[in-house]
């Protein structure tokens, strides 16, 4: 399953990466290519050729996988997923399509603004305070998803002086401190890629179980290859990083000239060593520290969602269905571990209904009433206190409120 993932993945990663641009930042492709899998049965015609188009997959493939990964969560990446409606607006269609979803798919009514948040920070282990976009009466569906993980490193990192970035490194002189790769734990090496050409690669891995871990790959290439063949290599390399055999494309350091290169300095020295030839290979790595946090817009068509909107706009029986999509991402890489987490939120979104009016009844118990407490029994269907008042008052004599109707409600 990861292998046919891996290549549609890494074309839509190109397409969001490029349409951020070439600044700092970091985002989730994942999590939003889920959304777009877990729409993709409500599609038809030429929005699911669309879609397709942006899946890099077949709609029933793509939701699929997509079911895989979210019905099947990893220990160390949390994941969520969710399709609420507005209250009113549930069609039949709409209720077929949400019966393709994933069993750990949140669906039902649309939260408020409140609601939303909440559930954001509840499924990014808090690392994002709030949902990407805000409700307003225009809002007919969301979907969302969530992706999360809060990692130690299985060997920490060491400290280095910024200097060991090297000479070149517009970075050296601006840090005090670095990472220095510890001799084992990590895995470091050269790689030969088609994007980027040869390009220095560092692993770090985390603290894991014996069938469950992850690995976070850094790509450096030379300072002149374009951001998105570098990502493009990224991904290339990453595919392979999760193996413990040695990378296909790992470049031989005795086929390398000395000296610097694009993103290392090579050199020799004399050491005893057990290597059959008398040739041993070794690897170092350096790396800063790094964080981020962005907010990125997604509805540009090549990403998809407008096809979805079109899918979802068929469902509702609204022609003219809009969409606006919007994730929140945020990653942080230091000495000990890494934190990342991103929303993904897409609002289908109507033309605001015509003025009306509306009455709105407040009612007033200011004067003596009634209370009647009626059971409830669904037990076998209906089970023989259904319905049964249990109690019954009449109140004439109302009270203040009592010393503990005052106290704030006990922490759950």
């Amino acid at each position: 399953m990861t292998t046919t993932l891996h290549t549609p993945l890494a074309r839509y990663a190109a397409r969001l990466h490029a349409g951020v641009g070439d600044r700092h930042h970091v985002a989730s492709p994942l999590g939003a290519w889920l959304l777009l899998a877990l729409a993709a049965p409500a599609t038809t015609g030429g929005a699911r050729a669309e879609l397709d188009d942006a899946l890099g997959l077949d709609a029933t493939t793509a939701a699929g996988l997509a079911a895989a990964l979210v019905d099947t969560p990893h220990p160390l990446v949390p994941s969520a997923t969710a399709a609420w409606h507005r209250t009113g607006y549930d069609p039949p269609p709409l209720a077929a399509w949400r019966a393709t979803l994933p069993r750990s798919t949140a669906t039902g009514p649309l939260p408020d603004q409140a609601g939303l948040d909440a559930w954001a920070r509840e499924h990014s282990l808090g690392l994002i305070d709030r949902f990407p976009l805000t409700v307003t009466p225009r809002v007919l569906l969301a979907l969302a998803s969530a992706l999360a993980t809060r990692i130690s490193w299985a060997e920490p990192f060491h400290l280095a002086p910024g200097r060991a970035l090297g000479p070149t490194s517009p970075w050296a002189q601006r840090l005090g401190q670095v990472l220095r790769a510890p001799e084992h734990g990590h895995r470091a090496w050269i790689s030969s890629t088609g994007p980027a050409g040869d390009v220095a690669v560092h692993a770090a891995p985390a603290v894991a179980s014996d069938d469950a871990g992850l690995v976070v790959v850094s790509v450096a290439a030379d300072p002149a290859v374009r951001p998105a063949a570098v990502l493009a290599a990224a991904y290339e390399v990453a595919a392979g990083a999760v193996d413990d055999a040695a990378p296909a494309d790992r470049r031989n350091l005795f086929d390398l000239p000395l000296g610097d290169g694009p993103a290392w300095s090579l050199r020799e020295e004399p050491v005893h060593t057990f290597a059959p030839d008398g040739r041993e290979e070794r690897h170092q790595a350096v790396l800063p520290c790094w964080s981020a946090s962005d907010e990125h817009d997604l509805t540009a068509t090549a990403l998809g969602f407008p096809a979805v909107a079109r899918g979802l706009g068929g469902l509702l029986g609204v022609a003219d269905l809009g969409v606006e999509v919007r994730q929140a991402a945020m990653a942080r890489y230091g000495r000990y571990g890494f934190e990342a987490a991103a929303v993904t939120g897409a609002f289908a979104l109507m033309s605001l209904p015509p003025p009306g009016v509306a009455r709105i009844a407040e009612l007033r118990f200011g004067h003596p009433y009634a209370v009647v407490a009626v059971a409830v029994d669904r037990r076998g269907g209906t089970g023989p206190w259904h319905g049964v008042p249990v109690f019954s008052a009449w109140v004439a004599d109302p009270q203040e409120p009592a010393a503990a109707d005052l106290e704030d409600p006990p922490q759950a």
